[in-house]
């Protein structure tokens, strides 16, 4: 007993002296200093700057110009759009396809690391071959999909056109992530302790009623972790869309934030610019998350006087 006290009491005295704590937190916090924070801020000291040229000594203090122009940029405006569409891709497609692929899976006892594997897959391929791949396949001439349209006998497709330019690029991106929030919730599905399933068994609760009753509700920190995770990625959108249609092609009309910084930092060199759209990146990141928390708080919808 007193070997028990003197532990808790150690243990106390551990966390009122916090200096170990700094002791190991120090080399992590110097690290995200270094490398994270101290970029940001600069970049957000250069938005107030016309820097043209990347690495160019010469900048002109211009104010918050850049972020007018912000304002006045259509590109900017296209590049909402295609991000808000993303996003709706991202929970419909994307988190609901996973969803459903994971709730199937939970409910089979032989195959399932052979379905796990298969829908994990495509994360662990670089996006880069995924866009090169599915540029194969959009090719008119000798493109997987218009030899398909050809062997039924249709006449073959232009699959980077201006209407279907945004589609075919949100194509490969949901098919590459599909697996990712697959195997996470899956993991939270598979932490529900069997017991409460059988428990609602014996009250007569089953079927789609057990899914949205029991499961829904127990893996709901589970699904709004994906949400984040999902609407923040939309943000971040490069490697594949530039691989695909690079310069917003055709016309610009497939530009996400991504490409169009990309685009405007290293080729047109207005680094300033550049640094006013990044800045407004992480503004949007920071506001979607806060307001993604404050709308899916509750799980309070998933409950019903019906029970």
């Amino acid at each position: 007993m007193y070997f028990l006290a003197g532990s808790e009491t150690g243990i106390i005295m551990l966390y009122k002296d916090k200096r170990p704590l700094i002791i190991f937190l120090a080399p992590a916090l110097l690290v995200m200093g270094i490398f994270l924070y101290y970029p940001f801020l600069q970049n957000f000291a250069d938005s107030f700057y016309e820097i043209n040229g990347f690495g160019s000594e010469t900048r002109t203090y211009i104010g918050i110009e850049n972020y007018k122009q912000l304002l006045q940029d259509k590109i900017i405006l296209q590049a909402i759009k295609n991000t808000s569409l993303m996003i709706l891709f991202t929970i419909v497609f994307e988190i609901g396809v996973a969803l459903v692929l994971a709730l199937m899976v939970d409910g089979i006892r032989t195959g399932a690391k052979f379905f796990r594997t298969v829908f994990f897959f495509p994360i662990v391929i670089s996006a880069t071959a995924i866009g090169l791949m599915f540029n194969l396949f959009y090719a008119y001439n000798g493109g997987l999909f218009n030899q398909i349209l050809e062997k039924l006998g249709l006449n073959p497709v232009l699959w980077l056109s201006d209407e279907k330019a945004i589609y075919m690029i949100a194509l490969p991106i949901v098919w590459q992530y599909v697996g990712f929030y697959f195997v996470i919730i899956l993991t939270g599905l598979n932490s529900v302790p069997e017991d409460i399933y059988e428990y609602a068994y014996i009250d007569g609760v089953q079927g789609l009623k057990r899914i949205w009753y029991i499961t829904l509700p127990l893996v709901w920190d589970v699904l709004k972790a994906c949400l984040i995770l999902g609407i923040t990625g939309s943000l971040k959108i490069f490697d594949m869309a530039w691989v695909i249609a690079p310069y917003g092609a055709p016309k610009g009309i497939t530009h996400f934030f991504g490409t169009y910084l990309y685009q405007t930092t290293f080729f047109s060199q207005t680094v300033g610019y550049g640094s006013a759209i990044a800045v407004l990146v992480v503004i949007l990141g920071l506001l979607m998350s806060f307001a993604v928390m404050k709308l899916i708080r509750s799980k309070a919808f998933f409950y019903s006087e019906d029970m």
